[in-house]
């Protein structure tokens, strides 16, 4: 009796056991699906409460790569794209929106005058700007009447860095009483209304006037000048209320503002490439990349085909350049006996301007190689000539990137598959007529993003670089909010007294 009863007590022990072990592991199983489940991305935000400020409306505008594809067919054997992707559903896009974009060459712009980035410009005395173009102020402004003459900047190399030129003339002319064009950004009086905070410093004309220093000097009059800039725009309360975070500075040339960068880095950089600075100073989250002004002419009323280009590849230039230049002087080796390769040295002395824009504009391809720093004027000189553009520069950031797919008028190659021998040749060979055609047209379509004119027009340079500074508002808004929320609990004692200090304070 007692051995019967002790196997029933053995079985029962053993089902709640049993039991016991099946709850556990479903109440387990479930906590681990919802906690995967919380840290997945979210599908239940509202879209109708996220800010849509008119701001944040233009920017949209703006932001079109992904979903503006309409006049050109997608790229037969995309040289640039490695990994075939998926195709990704796209958003339906309203026809008024279609047609805006289509009118564009596949990237919108502001093009109805809703709304224009507003810009508070500092009034420089005329040595940070036109004085360095030996303009003298009549009267009491320190601008140049635009009604009467416009300044000219001088020619040659000097205009592939020109932007700050071109950036602060639009801005004066938002102000005039009939404004030449729509503008994307205009000038406003009063810093608190201002999107953001220009300082327009001529930095890259102030480098190739005066950074050789004479025999009587200790400093360039370039380095007295940075100087003198960065104490006048600390010293503004403008750049004391935000730490500089919300100003904008054009340094284009690779040199140039040299010292002042290191001083005023929490602005907003306009550059050419992140070749000559550190990432703490530079990057592409902060700061944007403008295009060269292209030195040769624009390929006007271009009717060439693939037949009528007898150059299958084209490179002019300086040959044996430091820093990640060796390529070049590599490639000429691989190169220099290709019966159809044009790779020779060239400068801008003797007609060299003259003979590189007849070089594109009979040429299929045009090389585009890393020299001194990441990026060079070679790039925008055959856009301009339509010649589609070979880029081997493993670092090199373009323009507008965000929304313009390079990849759909230029070939992409790394500097290691360059270098194999045959390799880079039998690529080009491999791209026939109407893959290359395709890409030429498409050269025609974007070549106005890279005009610098004044008046400025709808989607030339000027517009677009304004509306990437617009892109990089709202994050700028952000780092400005998030710096305050403490600033009541950051108190310190001062003669008895509590200060809350401003937020510049907190960079």
């Amino acid at each position: 009796m007692a051995e019967r009863h002790a196997s029933s007590l053995a079985v029962n022990t053993r089902k709640s056991l049993f039991c016991l072990f099946i709850v556990t592991s479903t109440l387990f199983i479930l906590s681990w699906f919802f906690v995967l489940r919380s840290t997945g991305s979210p599908h239940f935000i509202d879209h109708k409460l996220l800010p849509n400020s008119k701001l944040l409306a233009m920017i949209d505008n703006g932001i079109s790569g992904s979903e503006s594809q309409n006049d050109v067919e997608p790229s037969v054997g995309n040289r640039s794209i490695l990994v075939d992707k998926e195709e990704e559903e796209k958003p339906t896009i309203s026809s008024q929106d279609k047609e805006a974009s289509q009118a564009n060459n596949g990237v919108k712009c502001n093009t109805n005058g809703k709304v224009a980035l507003k810009v508070f410009m500092y009034d420089l005395p005329p040595e940070f700007h036109f004085g360095l173009l030996d303009w003298k102020p009549q009267g009491p402004s320190v601008w140049p009447d635009l009604q009467t003459k416009v300044p000219a900047y001088p020619g040659g190399l000097n205009l592939q860095h020109s932007i700050e030129y071109w950036l602060t003339l639009d801005i004066l002319a938002s102000e005039l009483p009939n404004p030449p064009n729509v503008h994307t950004a205009i000038r406003v009086r009063n810093s608190s209304e201002a999107d953001i905070i220009f300082i327009p410093f001529f930095s890259s004309l102030s480098y190739n006037r005066f950074s050789r220093i004479n025999p009587h000097q200790k400093k360039s009059n370039n380095k007295l000048l940075q100087n003198k800039l960065v104490k006048y725009v600390t010293a503004q309360q403008e750049w004391k209320i935000s730490g500089g975070r919300d100003h904008l500075i054009v340094a284009h040339h690779p040199n140039s503002l040299l010292d002042g960068r290191m001083k005023l880095w929490p602005a907003t950089f306009i550059l050419s490439d992140f070749g000559r600075y550190p990432p703490n100073i530079a990057n592409v989250e902060k700061d944007i990349i403008a295009p060269y002004k292209h030195v040769i002419k624009s390929y006007v009323n271009d009717s060439s085909t693939f037949d009528s280009r007898p150059t299958l590849l084209y490179f002019q230039g300086a040959i044996y350049r430091k820093d990640g230049g060796f390529v070049r002087q590599e490639l000429f080796y691989l190169l220099q006996d290709e019966k159809d390769v044009h790779f020779t040295f060239g400068s801008v002395q003797k007609d060299g301007i003259k003979k590189a824009s007849q070089g594109m504009h009979t040429s299929k391809f045009c090389l585009n190689i890393a020299g001194d720093t990441p990026s060079s004027n070679r790039l925008f000189d055959a856009i301009a000539s339509h010649c589609v553009p070979v880029i081997i520069s493993d670092d090199i950031e373009l323009p507008y990137e965000d929304v313009l797919d390079y990849s759909e008028f230029c070939i992409f190659v790394r500097t290691r598959d360059a270098l194999k021998k045959n390799f880079l040749v039998n690529l080009i060979r491999s791209i026939g007529m109407d893959e290359w055609t395709q890409m030429w047209r498409r050269l025609q379509e974007v070549q106005k993003f890279y005009e610098f004119q004044y008046p400025s027009k709808e989607g030339d340079a000027v517009q677009m670089i304004w509306q990437a500074v617009a892109r990089k508002v709202p994050a700028i808004r952000m780092k400005l909010n998030k710096s305050r929320r403490f600033s009541r609990s950051y108190v310190r004692k001062e003669k008895g007294l509590s200060r809350i200090p401003s937020p510049s304070n907190f960079w």
